[in-house]
C-alpha cells in the first residue's frame, strides 16, 4: 500500500520535475528527480537490470527527511527514472530512511534492507536519534515494508558498542541461499566498526562477527561499509567521518578507504589500506556484482564539507560517479570506468607523439562531454611539470598537474566557479611506467573524474565553470614532454 507521505513525495515530483529542463541535468550520472540527492543505496541487479536507489529529499537542494529515490539501467549509463521507493512513515523511521541495500530474491521479489531513523528526547532533554535495520520488499517499483520492522535494533549489538550509530546495511545472498549483511557501528572506544549479520530468510537475524574496527586510527564513525570477494582477495570498503590526513595517501575530514584482506573461518585479516578516491568529491561508495562477474561500484560525487556550497538557482543537488569495475593488480584495488561508456563513444579525435614546450592547443580537443586519454613521457630530457588546463576560458580553469621529480599529481579547481572558501586543491602519488604517466578524464557539464594509469589512482571532483568554458589546453614548464592525446565526444543521442 502506497502511504499518503509515499504518495505526496511522488506527486512533487510529478508536479515540478517537467519544470527543470534537461540543460540542467548531467548527460550519464545519475541525479536526483528534484532537489537533494546524496548516498547511493540498492545497487543491485534485479530482473536483468540494474537497480539504482540513492538518499532522497524532494522538497528542497538541502538535506532533509530521507526518502528513497530510485532509477534503473541496461546498461550503467542512461539511466530510467522510477517513482520515489520509499518515504519516512512508520513509526520506527518517522526521521528518516538512511542508507541500505537490496538483492533479488528467489521468489522474484526484491529485498530492501535500510536504516530507520526515529529520534526520542532522554528524561535529561538530550535528543537521542535511534538507528535501526528495517526490511520492504518490492516489485521493481513498488515496496511494502515489513511488519516485523525493525529486524536489527539495540539488542541484537554486541554489549559496549553503540545503540545510536548503527546504520548503513551492505545486504547479499550468499552461493547457499542464506543472507549476510554488513552494518557501520561505533565501538566503545568512540571509533568506528563493521557488525556482520547472517539469515536464513532476509527478515529474521543473527550477529555473527566484528568485520573489522577502526581502534581510532582511521576516522571516526565507519559509514557505508561494503564486504566482497575480488581476484582472490577480501576487499572492506568503509567511509570514515573525522579521518586525519596521513602523508598524500589519506585527506582529513569525510573520506573513503578500502581494506585488503583474507576472509577465513569467519575472521577478516587486513593486509592493506589505501585510499579509494583521491579527489574531493567522493562518498560513500556501494557495489554490485553483475550477470557476467564484473565488480562494479558507484559512489556519491560530492563531499559532506561543501555540500552547502551550491549554486544560485539550481533546483537539482547532487550527483553519482560514473559506475566504475573494481579488480585488483599488484596489489591495489584498481578503477576504471564501465566499458558501456564505450558505446557512446562519438567523434575520435587523436595525436601521436607532440611535442610541447610552454602552453599549447590542439585542433579539435575540446569540450565539456568527453573521454579524453592523454600519454605524457620525457622529450629526451628533464621537465619540471606537466599541466593539463580543462573547463577553461579566460576566467575560469581547472588544472591537472603532474610533477615527474615528486611523483605527484596535483589537482586544483580553485578557478572552477565554486565561491566559498572550502578545499579546492588535491594532491597525491602515482608511480610512473618507465617515465610516462597515463591520464584519462571523463567529464560530463559539471563533473571531472581522472583515472591514473589505467586505474591505480582515481580522483572525482565537481566543478561550476560555466559549461561554455571548454578550451583544453596542454603545457610542458621547464622542459619538454612528448603527447599521446585521444578524445571522444561522447554522444547519446543513438543506443548504445
Amino acid at each position: 500500500m502506497i502511504s499518503e507521505k509515499l504518495q505526496q513525495a511522488r506527486d512533487f515530483e510529478a508536479r515540478y520535475m517537467p519544470f527543470i529542463p534537461d540543460s540542467e541535468r548531467p548527460l550519464f550520472h545519475v541525479t536526483g528527480g528534484i532537489g537533494w540527492i546524496n548516498d547511493p543505496n540498492g545497487f543491485s541487479l534485479y530482473k536483468g537490470e540494474y537497480h539504482l536507489f540513492y538518499q532522497y529529499h524532494p522538497y528542497s537542494i538541502q538535506w532533509g527527511p530521507m526518502h528513497w529515490g530510485h532509477m534503473k539501467s541496461r546498461d550503467l549509463i542512461r539511466w530510467e527514472r522510477l517513482p520515489v521507493a520509499l518515504a519516512p512513515d512508520m513509526s520506527y523511521d518517522q526521521n528518516g530512511c538512511f542508507s541500505g541495500s537490496a538483492v533479488e530474491m528467489p521468489d522474484g521479489r526484491q529485498l530492501i534492507m535500510y536504516t530507520g531513523v526515529h529520534r526520542q528526547r532522554r528524561a535529561d532533554g538530550v535528543l537521542e536519534e535511534h538507528q535501526t535495520q528495517c526490511i520492504a520488499v518490492g516489485d521493481g517499483v513498488n515496496y511494502e515494508k515489513y511488519e516485523g520492522n525493525p529486524v536489527l535494533a539495540g539488542a541484537d549489538i554486541p554489549a559496549g558498542n553503540s545503540t545510536l550509530d548503527f546504520r548503513d546495511p551492505k545486504l547479499w545472498q550468499e552461493p547457499d541461499g542464506t543472507y549476510r549483511a554488513v552494518v557501520g557501528n561505533r565501538t566503545a572506544d568512540g571509533s568506528g566498526a563493521v557488525l556482520m549479520f547472517k539469515s536464513a530468510d532476509g527478515f529474521h537475524w543473527d550477529f555473527v562477527t566484528v568485520v573489522d574496527a577502526c581502534r581510532n586510527e582511521y576516522g571516526r564513525m565507519w559509514e557505508c561499509p561494503d564486504f566482497f570477494p575480488l581476484d582472490g582477495k577480501q576487499v572492506l570498503i568503509v567511509s570514515p567521518q573525522e579521518m586525519l590526513a596521513l602523508g598524500l595517501e589519506l585527506h582529513a575530514g569525510y573520506g573513503n578507504i578500502a581494506l585488503l584482506g583474507t576472509w577465513e573461518n569467519e575472521r577478516f585479516t587486513r593486509e592493506k589500506v589505501q585510499s579509494l578516491d583521491y579527489g574531493i568529491d567522493f562518498y560513500a561508495a556501494q557495489t554490485l556484482q553483475a550477470a557476467d562477474g564484473r565488480r562494479i561500484m558507484i559512489a556519491w560525487m560530492q563531499n559532506w564539507t561543501n555540500s552547502n556550497c551550491q549554486p544560485r538557482g539550481v533546483r537539482i543537488f547532487g550527483q553519482m560517479t560514473l559506475p566504475r569495475e573494481l579488480s585488483i593488480r599488484d596489489g591495489r584495488l584498481i578503477q576504471n570506468p564501465v566499458r558501456e561508456l564505450e558505446n557512446y563513444h562519438g567523434h575520435r579525435v587523436a595525436y601521436s607523439d607532440v611535442l610541447v614546450t610552454g602552453e599549447t592547443n590542439m585542433e579539435g580537443i575540446s569540450g565539456r562531454v568527453l573521454d579524453m586519454t592523454v600519454t605524457v613521457r620525457p622529450a629526451g630530457g628533464t621537465y619540471h611539470a606537466f599541466r593539463l588546463n580543462v573547463a577553461k576560458d579566460g576566467e575560469h580553469v581547472t588544472s591537472i598537474r603532474y610533477k615527474p621529480e615528486m611523483n605527484t599529481i596535483r589537482v586544483d579547481r580553485s578557478r572552477c566557479g565554486i565561491r566559498y572558501d572550502v578545499v579546492h586543491v588535491r594532491e597525491f602519488l602515482v608511480r610512473p611506467r618507465n617515465g610516462k604517466i597515463k591520464l584519462r578524464l571523463v567529464m560530463d557539464r559539471n563533473s571531472l573524474e581522472l583515472f591514473v594509469n589505467d586505474g591505480e589512482q582515481a580522483a572525482s571532483f565537481i566543478v561550476y565553470t560555466p559549461e561554455d568554458a571548454d578550451s583544453i589546453s596542454f603545457q610542458a614548464e621547464n622542459g619538454a614532454v612528448l603527447l599521446d592525446v585521444e578524445k571522444y565526444d561522447l554522444e547519446f543521442d543513438k543506443e548504445g
